[in-house]
C-alpha cells in the first residue's frame, strides 16, 4: 500500500461505497413501489410457480423416456440429463418470453420493462449453465458459471460502467506500480480462459500422443508432462501479459523461489529431477513389475512426484522418485517379460533320481503359465541332505504381473500329485532317542564324567 494512504482514506472509501449501495437500493426500491412494476413482479411470481408445477409434471415422464433410449451416444444422454435437471428453468424461460412477447403487443412497453429483464436475466443464466456443462473441472467450472452470470446479469442491468469505475477506485499502490480490483478481475477472467484452453489443448494432445503405437510408454508419459509444463506457463503468462502485468517484477519473484528451493523444497525438487531422469533412461515404465524393499507390484503411473505401485493385494503404493532412483530396484519386465522362478524340493534316497528328475520337469511343464518353449523347464541334483536328496526344479514365465506365489503353488501342488501317483516321497528329517540300560544304573557323579 501507498505510504501516502491514511486511514481516513479507507474511511471515505468505505464511505463512498456504502453510499453508492444505498442509492442503488433506493433507486430499485422506488422502481418496484409504481404499480405496474408491482403488477410484473406478481406475473412473474405466477410464472415461476407455474413453471414449477410444469417441471413436476414432466419430470417423471422424460426419466422414463429416456430410460428407454438405448444405445443413444454419450453427450446426446449428457444433453438429456442437464435437460431434466434444468426443466424449472427452461419452463420458466418459456412462459416468460410468451408473456412478454404478448404484453408488448397489447399493451405499452414500459409495463412490460421489468419482465423483460427478468426475461433476459433467465435466458442468459440458462445459455451460462449449459456452455459451462462443457468444462470437464468442476472447480473451473464453477468459477466460469459464477464469472459468466455476474458478467451478464451487470450487462443486462446497464451497470457494467458504474462496476468499472467502483473497481478501479479499489487500489492500492506498490511503488510505481498501481493494482487495483479492476485489475485483479480482469486478471482472473484471462488467466481462466488462458488455463481453460489449455487444459483443453493439452488433454486433446495428450490424447493422441498415447494412441501413438511408436512412440514408448515412458516417453509418451515424458511428453505429456512436458506439453503440460509448456501449455500451462504459456498460459499463466500470457493471461498476465494481456492485462498489462510487468512480467519484469517476475524476476524478485523467481529469486525468492530459488531461495525457498534451496532450503525447504530440496526433497520436492530431488523428486521432480528423478522423476524426469526416469523417464529419459527407460528404466521403468507403466506395466513394467517391480520389487523395491517389501513392496512388489506392477507400476501403474508415472507421476511428477512420485510413482504408483498396485500389489497383488490392491494396495497402491506412491513410492517417491527419488527412492526409485537411488534404492535397489528390481525391475522384473525391464529389457525381458521372461521371468525364471526357482523352487526347492527333496525325495528319498530310496527314489530313482532320473525318474524324480523327469516327474518334476513334466509336472512343471504341465502347469497354466510355465513355459515350455523355447524356454523349457529343467530340474537338478544340488546336495545330499540329511534326510533327502536334495533338487532345484527351474521354470520360467512371461506374464509376471499374473503374480509369482500363485504360479510357485502351483507347480508345488503338481510335483505333490505326480510324486503322489508314482510312489514318490518326500521325506522330513526324523530322530530316534535310544536310552541305554547301562546308563541306567551308572552311579549320579553331578555331571562330571569319570575316566
Amino acid at each position: 500500500m501507498d505510504p501516502q494512504t491514511t486511514p481516513t482514506d479507507l474511511i471515505t472509501l468505505a464511505q463512498q461505497l456504502v453510499t453508492h449501495v444505498l442509492g442503488l437500493g433506493e433507486f430499485y426500491f422506488t422502481l418496484m413501489l409504481r404499480p405496474w412494476n408491482a403488477y410484473q413482479l406478481g406475473i412473474a411470481l405466477v410464472l415461476f410457480l407455474l413453471a414449477w408445477g410444469l417441471a413436476r409434471l414432466a419430470r417423471p415422464r422424460l426419466h422414463s423416456w429416456m430410460r428407454s433410449r438405448e444405445g443413444w451416444p454419450k453427450w446426446r444422454m449428457r444433453l438429456f440429463v442437464i435437460i431434466h435437471r434444468r426443466l424449472r428453468m427452461i419452463f420458466f424461460v418459456v412462459l416468460m418470453w410468451i408473456t412478454v412477447l404478448v404484453m408488448r403487443e397489447i399493451t405499452w412497453p414500459s409495463r412490460s420493462y421489468l419482465l423483460s429483464i427478468f426475461t433476459n436475466l433467465a435466458t442468459a443464466w440458462l445459455f451460462v449453465v449449459f456452455a459451462t456443462r462443457l468444462i470437464d473441472n468442476p472447480l473451473l467450472r464453477m468459477v466460469v458459471r459464477w464469472g459468466a452470470w455476474t458478467w451478464v446479469t451487470l450487462s443486462i442491468l446497464n451497470l457494467t460502467a458504474d462496476t468499472q469505475a467502483f473497481l478501479e477506485g479499489l487500489a492500492i499502490n506498490v511503488g510505481e506500480s498501481r493494482f487495483s480490483a479492476w485489475l485483479l478481475v480482469q486478471a482472473l477472467v484471462m488467466l481462466t480462459a488462458t488455463i481453460a484452453l489449455a487444459r483443453f489443448v493439452a488433454r486433446t494432445t495428450s490424447e493422441r500422443i498415447r494412441r501413438n503405437e511408436d512412440i514408448s510408454p515412458s516417453m509418451q508419459v515424458l511428453a505429456v508432462k512436458f506439453l503440460q509444463v509448456l501449455l500451462y506457463g504459456a498460459a499463466f503468462f500470457i493471461g498476465l501479459n494481456a492485462v498489462g502485468v510487468d512480467l519484469t517484477g517476475l524476476a524478485f519473484l523467481s529469486g525468492a523461489i530459488g531461495i525457498g528451493v534451496g532450503f525447504g523444497l530440496q526433497k520436492v525438487v530431488s523428486n521432480l529431477v528423478s522423476g524426469i531422469i526416469i523417464l529419459l533412461d527407460k528404466s521403468i515404465k507403466p506395466g513394467d513389475v517391480i520389487s523395491l524393499g517389501e513392496t512388489f507390484g506392477w507400476i501403474n503411473a508415472l507421476g511428477a512426484r512420485y510413482v504408483s505401485v498396485v500389489t497383488r493385494d490392491g494396495k497402491e503404493y506412491l513410492v517417491p522418485n527419488e527412492d526409485l532412483i537411488t534404492g535397489q530396484l528390481v525391475n522384473w519386465s525391464h529389457s525381458s517379460d521372461f521371468v525364471r522362478l526357482d523352487i526347492h524340493f527333496g525325495t528319498s534316497y530310496n527314489d530313482d533320481p532320473h525318474k524324480v528328475r523327469k516327474l518334476a520337469i513334466a509336472a512343471a511343464s504341465g502347469v497354466e503359465r510355465v513355459l515350455a518353449h523355447p524356454k523349457t523347464p529343467v530340474c537338478h541334483i544340488v546336495g545330499f541332505g540329511d534326510s533327502s536328496v536334495d533338487y532345484i526344479l527351474r521354470f520360467w514365465i512371461k506374464d509376471p504381473t499374473g503374480g509369482l506365489t500363485n504360479i510357485r503353488g502351483n507347480v508345488y501342488l503338481a510335483l505333490w500329485d505326480a510324486f503322489k501317483h508314482e510312489g514318490i516321497g518326500i521325506p522330513f528329517p526324523q530322530r530316534e532317542v535310544r536310552i541305554l540300560k547301562d546308563a541306567e544304573d551308572a552311579p549320579d557323579t553331578g555331571g562330571i564324567l569319570q575316566p
